[in-house]
């Protein structure tokens, strides 16, 4: 690798020879890439900025998924900073899902292909803390979800068709008194059929995790089976397989409109019953 190496202050006062640093895998050489610049760091938060160089070098290219990083010690000695440093830029790396660190004489520091599901608990924690309304979850669901169905009704293949209709079908199976669980894992399959329709990675994602959040909070809810939900799903299908895409938009938004007030309504009885019991312990005091 072409990188400037820095020895750390510390190290500087000593005397005598260094054992030369085990020299990393280039990948990147194999196959005619840049190879990564890591630069010498000049910061309070050094491994953030350890963090920021690697994200970089994914950006422009010179790390890829299944790529290795160099060893610690040696990616210390270039960086010009300590091992702890790096060691707990590795850490902050690997919770972000951007390397996987593996143990063992094959093991080291690899970059990840990148795990949607860290939207989703991004998402997920923000709605929790109450940075993301029930509303607004909602509202953007509906609207994603329209795009949605114009690119399914354009895209759309016929094994992801008769997923579809099948997934319909398996609803028929389930008791309108059934548990909430059980149709709240068939209609995420349904969403994640819709969003592969799509043939639009960005959107898949976040379809997934709009969908997951929601849904949890049909769960928790415990809203009752909807009637003409089936109804509903077959016309969705019908009008996605006859590419008839303001029908299907119209089904989907009247659809989601219609759980997102149920889900408003339980969210205020919930909040009214906890004030109801704060006031009563009050009173009780």
């Amino acid at each position: 690798m072409t990188i400037a190496a820095t020895t750390p202050a510390r190290t500087r006062k000593r005397s005598g020879t260094r054992r030369p640093a085990a020299k990393a895998i280039d990948q990147s050489a194999k196959d005619g890439r840049s190879q990564p610049k890591f630069a010498p760091i000049r910061t309070k938060r050094v491994f953030e900025e350890i963090c920021e160089q690697v994200r970089r070098e994914m950006a422009a290219g010179s790390l890829r998924p299944g790529d290795k990083l160099p060893p610690e010690r040696e990616l210390a000695l270039k960086l010009g900073v300590s091992r702890a440093a790096v060691r707990e830029a590795l850490r902050s790396l690997e919770i972000a899902g951007v390397v996987g660190l593996h143990k063992g004489a094959r093991g080291g520091a690899f970059i990840l292909k990148g795990d949607p599901d860290l939207v989703t608990r991004s998402i997920r924690d923000m709605f929790h803390l109450g940075r993301i309304s029930l509303d607004n979850l909602t509202e953007a669901r509906t609207l994603v979800m329209q795009v949605a169905i114009q690119l399914a009704c354009e895209r759309i293949r016929p094994t992801t068709l008769a997923a579809l209709e099948r997934n319909v079908d398996s609803l028929t199976t389930l008791p309108a008194s059934g548990k909430a669980s059980e149709r709240v894992a068939v209609s995420a399959e349904f969403y994640r059929l819709i969003s592969q329709a799509t043939d639009n990675t960005v959107l898949q994602v976040i379809i997934e995790a709009l969908t997951d959040i929601v849904l949890q909070q049909v769960e928790q809810s415990n809203i009752e089976f909807f009637p003409n939900l089936i109804a509903h799903r077959r016309r969705l299908v019908e009008h996605i397989a006859k590419r008839q895409v303001d029908d299907a938009k119209r089904e989907m938004t009247e659809h989601l409109q219609r759980l997102r007030r149920h889900l408003m309504r339980a969210e205020r009885t919930a909040a009214d019953n906890k004030a109801t019991s704060a006031l009563a312990e009050e009173t009780v005091r």
